[in-house]
């Protein structure tokens, strides 16, 4: 599913029009790259979490030069279903 069909789909069961959906869509995605990127965690309940995890410094392969290269740790985003998110799933 896309943006734009989700907003279609958002703007059919709540009677609001398309753009105001889209700017309600927007500034939710925009809230949570801002709290992941200053590390808070996002919590919504009966959903999942959005959450920042930190890889761990690792040795890699360069397999074209033939070299090894370390990777340094480093944060990523990630996100975890709510156990009713997965049991809906099923």
């Amino acid at each position: 599913m896309t943006k734009a069909e989700l907003v279609n789909k958002i703007a059919a069961q709540t009677g609001y029009d398309k753009a105001t959906v889209l700017k309600v869509v927007e500034a939710t995605m925009v809230n949570v790259k801002d709290s992941l990127a200053s590390k808070e965690n996002v919590y919504l309940r009966g959903f999942g979490t959005f959450l920042i995890k930190t890889r761990k410094q690792k040795v890699a392969r360069n397999i074209s030069k033939n070299t090894t290269i370390i990777v340094p740790e480093h944060a990523i985003p990630a996100f975890k279903p709510s156990k009713e998110f997965v049991k809906n799933i099923k």
